[in-house]
């Protein structure tokens, strides 16, 4: 009797999505459950990375198959509406037949949307860098540093030191070559160029410098101060030393310019500035020509 009530309700449900308003309804209600689901999928990803305070999992890759999960829910759903409507289950040869026409013009229309896709994967599987990571990459403005907010699909969002999002695709961001400033050890080497005259003292100029870097409260430690350059007008005298990290070394190396700049104006250590030697000659007087 069960089954007898079992293959009764099928029949019924089966007749009801073979009218015009029960396919819509249909649709509705496929739509909405798979809208559900993946609703429930976001917030359980939310949660997850929520309760997860030691960051024992990996916050890039958690969203990247979450996202996946979602498109697979929404594939499902259509699937599963199609095989249970008559007429589009009468249609599924034509389906088939037409899936290789189609996927190619998909190919060559979304090629680029499938290439970042596909890159997206590799940055996954391969984890050159994770959510939070400090990179430099090449964009048209030039060369951009900035942390990374999220890893989608598509692409990666970076976020600079002045506020502004740079969207990368995940094809570019795959085939160039990116330094990953994030490790294990964060410190950063900060190096400030000081020019002084032929004529300066340059251990006088070695001295104060190094002396400021050390006072400063953001200098780990200073590895040395060398003459680094030769240049037309003077020397170039480069003190490094190693920051905690690059925040805390472009800080020194604004502080360390201004104030080497005051203390070396006061001990009389001019910069250099560039000079030309200009000769001049007695015009050659014009000979006569020769008479052949």
């Amino acid at each position: 009797m069960a089954a007898i009530s079992g293959e009764l309700e099928n029949v019924k449900f089966a007749d009801l999505l073979a009218s015009p308003v029960g396919a819509l309804v249909g649709a509705f209600v496929f739509g909405l459950a798979a809208w559900l689901v993946g609703r429930a999928l976001r917030r359980a990803v939310h949660r997850i990375l929520l309760y997860d305070k030691r960051a024992l999992m990996d916050r890039t890759t958690v969203h990247f198959l979450g996202q996946l999960a979602q498109i697979g829910v929404y594939l499902f759903a259509f699937i599963s509406y199609a095989h249970l409507v008559p007429a589009l289950a009468h249609l599924g040869t034509a389906w088939l037949a037409g899936a290789s026409v189609f996927s190619v013009i998909l190919g060559l229309a979304a090629q680029n949307t499938l290439g970042n896709l596909i890159a997206g994967v590799s940055l996954v599987l391969y984890r050159p860098f994770k959510v939070g990571d400090r990179l430099q990459v090449t964009a048209p403005t030039g060369l951009e540093t900035g942390n990374i907010e999220s890893v989608n699909l598509g692409y990666t969002i970076l976020k600079t030191d002045d506020n502004r999002r740079i969207v990368v695709p995940n094809s570019l961001i795959a085939s160039q070559t990116i330094v990953n400033l994030t490790s294990e050890d964060t410190r950063v080497l900060c190096s400030v160029p000081m020019s002084l005259h032929y004529e300066a003292d340059v251990d006088k100029a070695r001295s104060i410098l190094t002396a400021l870097a050390r006072q400063h409260p953001k200098a780990q430690s200073v590895c040395g101060c060398p003459v680094t350059q030769v240049g037309p007008a003077g020397v170039v005298l480069t003190l490094s030393a190693w920051c905690a990290n690059a925040n805390d070394a472009f800080d020194l190396k604004c502080a360390l310019l201004e104030e080497a700049r005051t203390q070396f104006i006061q001990a009389g250590l001019v910069p250099p500035f560039p000079q030309h030697t200009v000769t001049l000659r007695e015009a050659p007087k014009n000979r006569e020509p020769r008479v052949g």
